[in-house]
């Protein structure tokens, strides 16, 4: 559904090894993911036209790297798109550049999209506009690190920080940058000197009930539920984490006057970025080195003529004539992936009534149905 929704021609799956990696060695880690990797062949589930794997939670670009190498050298030699096998690799393995940051940014991308919605807006009554809005966080891994660091940059105010052994608080906003340091440095964000207030591990989930305007869920499932529904004060939750909020959560949530931006739309930055970075080891070529320097004189020329016919060009440095870099491409498809996707929902949500996730549903299943009918399939 989340594939749909976003227009991405990829089915969707979970799966996993049910282990703590904290309580295993980098080389101990290596062992197990290059075994689930050959387990994962053999039963027909690992490849570039059958099943894409991406990280996921306890994982990251290490591991998929792993699986890459381990697909390539057992199988690679018949198969030439051996690198599109897997997603989330790093740069060196064959990865794109912005896969890391993409899931956290795309919530950011959305978000800020609705808030420049004028029928949203409308609906719930919302001030136009990210810039001065107050964010907390829930999650300060991958996903929640990145929302709140682009957040910020999009002139947003990010509050409240949550993890599972601490949270912070500074109503002036915190400085993100730093606060990673410190809990990359410390293993908690307790502590941190930019802190108003802090919450220990058995309250730190009680700074999601701080007023804000966005809250975050950028964690694990049910971080939302019956229990602490009623006490959330945000008018707007943007989920990032997969399933953060029950349906009894979202029910109260709905009925208090709470907008809940839907997991199968917001996160899905993640997945289209996975989906360029297939398309890259597909094409094997990087996105820009074509084009790049050809735009670039392009630009060029035409502040050449400017300045020909009399027009001061003083300020034009190398920012202005500089042709997209492979970054700049994959945050230009991912912005307008994800402003597409919240185009379609606020359209389908406002034309039949209801929620931005039941509106989702409806369109990934129209999509789906639509798919179906014209390859002349009959149900």
């Amino acid at each position: 559904f989340k594939c749909a929704v976003v227009n991405v021609p990829f089915g969707g799956a979970k799966g996993g090894i049910a282990i703590d990696p904290r309580k295993f060695s980098v080389a101990e880690l290596e062992k197990i993911t290059r075994r689930y990797t050959v387990e994962l062949r053999k039963y027909g589930f690992l490849g570039a036209g059958t099943d894409v794997p991406a990280p996921d939670v306890g994982t990251s670009a290490r591991e998929m790297s792993w699986i890459k190498d381990t697909y390539a050298v057992l199988y690679g030699m018949d198969d030439i798109f051996s690198n599109a096998c897997v997603t989330g690799k790093p740069k060196s393995q064959g990865g794109v550049d912005g896969r890391t940051e993409a899931t956290g940014l795309g919530v950011a991308y959305a978000t800020r999209y609705f808030l420049n919605h004028p029928e949203f807006c409308k609906r719930h009554d919302i001030a136009p506009g990210v810039e001065g809005k107050t964010v907390i966080v829930q999650g300060f891994g991958n996903v929640g690190y990145y929302a709140a660091k682009f957040f910020s940059d999009f002139g947003a105010k990010v509050v409240g920080v949550v993890e599972y052994n601490g949270s912070v608080y500074n109503s002036n906003g915190l400085d993100i940058e730093a606060l990673k340091e410190h809990q990359t440095k410390n293993k908690t964000l307790l502590g941190f000197a930019g802190a108003e207030q802090e919450l220990g591990q058995d309250r730190a989930a009680e700074m999601m009930e701080q007023e804000c305007d966005v809250l975050v869920p950028a964690a694990l499932e049910k971080a939302i539920h019956m229990h602490n529904a009623n006490k959330i004060k945000a008018k707007i939750i943007a989920e990032g984490a997969n399933g953060p909020t029950t349906p009894k959560a979202e029910e109260i949530l709905l009925a208090k006057g709470s907008v809940v931006l839907p997991d199968m739309l917001m996160n899905a930055g993640g997945v289209s970025v996975s989906y360029f970075e297939w398309l890259k080891n597909l094409s094997h070529v990087s996105f820009g080195r074509l084009t790049r320097r050809w735009e670039e004189r392009g630009k060029q020329g035409f502040i050449d003529i400017l300045k020909g016919h009399g027009i001061d060009t003083a300020g034009t440095g190398p920012e202005v004539f500089s042709g997209a870099s492979e970054r700049d491409i994959v945050y230009s498809g991912l912005e307008d992936t994800m402003c597409k996707g919240v185009d379609e929902i606020i359209a389908t949500a406002i034309r039949l009534g209801v929620s931005y996730r039941v509106a989702g549903f409806v369109n990934a299943l129209q999509k789906m149905e639509g798919t179906y009918h014209d390859a002349g399939f009959t149900i």
